[in-house]
């Protein structure tokens, strides 16, 4: 199981979350030059550990278990799995 970053997330991009993520998973980083094209952020769902830090983090209440995800959010599920090619973000 992994966490999954949901519609609340989305125009808000705050990342509180990317701060506490001991595996660096969330993604894209202010850093990276493609923070402002993003939408929302995602969370590679191979590299995150489940620690669950994030979701306390987040102050929209966008990130959740994957098996807590509420239904109407479902295709987040593969959202974060794949996000937009445009923005070059491949998970391993």
């Amino acid at each position: 199981m992994t966490h999954i970053i949901a519609e609340p997330c989305i125009g808000t991009k705050d990342t509180a979350c990317v701060a506490v993520c001991p595996v660096d998973c969330i993604h894209p980083t202010k850093e990276n030059p493609v923070f402002e094209k993003a939408e929302m952020l995602y969370i590679d769902p191979g590299t995150c550990i489940d620690c669950g830090l994030c979701v306390d983090e987040c102050p929209v209440k966008a990130i959740f278990p994957e098996d807590d995800l509420p239904a109407e959010w479902n295709k987040f599920i593969e959202i974060n799995a794949h996000p937009p090619k445009d923005l070059g973000l491949t998970w391993g």
